[in-house]
């Protein structure tokens, strides 16, 4: 390896939210240049294989992939392949948090709570679970697909909405989730010295009451509050609970865990983890390693040092 390593940055792929990974490994690959650390290569990517992998250059790579297959598992298979060092969790970890249903249940047996959830059958009319709850593919991320049911006469239009996605895709699951009317919080991970900790608590408050897709990347009217006041010690109880999910599946260097805050028990619910967040104008992992001193080239860089510094060297194949 060079005095400077080539970090092999990842664009694109081909899920549902390459648009956002474009902008975010775009964000990332300039972070890592003005840190003058390291060279980079950026690489626009579809579906690929790990002949197209070993071919690209680079001494770690970093695979700012968002869905199913860049951050889900099969991407991680490739890179495993590969040999290389990587940001980001391994295959395993990928897979779990990228079903959001195993996800639930793994939260479940280690003691955080998460609301209740279901699969969607198609061919069933009725809602297992009753409004107001909230419909959404179980392999996505960033919203994509949510729906809102918020009276029992709004399930028709989701389950029809479902129906016409699965004929067109019938390898794509659905769930239900109850809804939790409160506040939105996601805890931001990053590696440290001593491993994967907290970097900070992130509330998120959308204009439309919907963190969705459009209130994430094509909005400005969000508002972001980081470190948000919060009473009876909601604070150290998300920030022990992402810990100890992130221990629990097994994620490195960096991840976001997202809950909701319950307005009438006032107790937090696990959502979801997810394991290779956006690096976006509006994302909240940069968001909260900002408010700790690390801008986004301190904060690209330390990940890039994490993958090499947990690199086990082996044979590429």
């Amino acid at each position: 390896m060079s005095a400077r390593p080539t970090v092999l940055v990842l664009g694109g792929g081909p899920d549902a939210e390459r648009d956002v990974s474009i902008v975010s490994s775009r964000a990332v690959a300039q972070a890592l240049m003005d840190g003058g650390r390291f060279e980079v290569n950026y690489e626009l990517i579809g579906s690929v294989g790990p002949c197209d992998v070993r071919a690209m250059a680079g001494d770690v790579v970093f695979p700012v992939l968002h869905g199913a297959f860049g951050e889900g598992g099969p991407m991680q298979d490739i890179l495993e392949m590969d040999g290389r060092p990587y940001v980001g969790s391994r295959p395993r970890a990928a897979r779990i948090a990228m079903d959001k249903l195993a996800t639930k249940l793994l939260a479940a047996s280690i003691g955080v709570p998460t609301p209740e959830a279901a699969v969607i059958n198609a061919m069933d009319p009725v809602c297992p679970i009753g409004a107001p709850c909230v419909v959404k593919p179980v392999h996505e991320g960033s919203s994509v697909g949510l729906m809102l049911c918020r009276r029992a006469g709004d399930w028709g239009a989701a389950l029809a909405h479902v129906r016409a996605d699965l004929a067109a895709r019938p390898d794509r699951a659905w769930m239900v989730e109850r809804m939790v009317a409160g506040r939105e919080l996601t805890v931001a991970m990053v590696e440290g010295a001593d491993g994967l900790a907290p970097a900070g608590v992130v509330e998120i408050a959308p204009a439309s009451g919907v963190y969705d897709y459009s209130a994430k990347y094509e909005r400005n009217d969000t508002r972001y509050t980081v470190d948000p006041a919060l009473l009876g010690g909601v604070d150290g109880t998300i920030r022990d609970w992402s810990a100890r999910l992130c221990s629990a599946l097994g994620v490195r260097h960096l991840a976001r865990v997202d809950f909701m805050l319950d307005d009438e028990a006032g107790q937090p619910t696990l959502l979801e983890l997810n394991t290779m967040p956006g690096f976006t104008a509006h994302s909240l992992l940069p968001m909260a390693a900002r408010e700790r001193g690390m801008d986004l080239p301190v904060l690209c860089a330390r990940l890039v040092d994490a993958a090499l510094g947990a690199h086990v060297p082996a044979q590429r194949v």
